[in-house]
């Protein structure tokens, strides 16, 4: 286990003399996730130990796609084996693909939170993530034919293709403010 992700208790931040601000799980999480004062060596060791982690529950989740896992933050990560903190993590990724998004913004300990997801939704979002240990599970397969698969595929890389509404003016056309000139003479240079 990655030592830095051990410690759960709240940072307190002082914003003016007196005041003090409790971090939310979720920023907790971001704090450690992306610290930007750890090395380049150990955040890539958080992160590869964080998506065996991740990797481990979704294996468990696609066993039984249909069953809702349900609980507070803290009975889920005992049930997986791991501390709060990578649950957060998780909660926080697979929050997108849930039928009933989680409160995480806001979410403690003791928050009860659903892992019911949209398993379409669920294998787009690993495909648009670039999560190819995650979509590439073998327990995919017993969920959706290989058609299928194909189908969720293209349908995730075109998610953010975009298609213009208006055709593009060519430089030789008319210029559309109406001037008669060759747009390439006209407005063309003026954008």
């Amino acid at each position: 286990m990655y030592g830095i992700i051990l410690s759960v208790a709240k940072p307190r931040i002082r914003l003016q003399i007196g005041e003090e601000y409790n971090m939310s799980l979720l920023e907790n999480w971001q704090k450690v996730a992306y610290n930007q004062n750890q090395s380049q060596a150990d955040l890539q060791r958080f992160w590869q130990n964080y998506f065996l982690l991740e990797k481990g529950i979704y294996e468990q989740l696609l066993d039984d796609p249909d069953t809702e896992v349900k609980g507070t933050v803290k009975e889920l990560a005992e049930k997986y084996k791991i501390d709060v903190m990578p649950m957060v993590g998780f909660l926080d990724g697979i929050n997108e693909s849930l039928v009933t998004p989680n409160p995480i913004e806001t979410m403690e300990e003791d928050t009860v939170v659903s892992l019911k997801f949209d398993k379409e939704k669920l294998f787009k979002n690993m495909i648009d993530a670039k999560a190819d240990w995650l979509y590439g599970l073998p327990q995919w397969e017993q969920i959706f034919d290989e058609d299928k698969r194909k189908a969720l595929t293209k349908e995730a890389k075109n998610m953010h293709t975009i298609i213009r509404s208006e055709k593009k003016v060519g430089r030789n056309d008319p210029c559309p403010c109406g001037s008669g000139k060759k747009y390439k003479h006209c407005c063309m240079n003026k954008k």
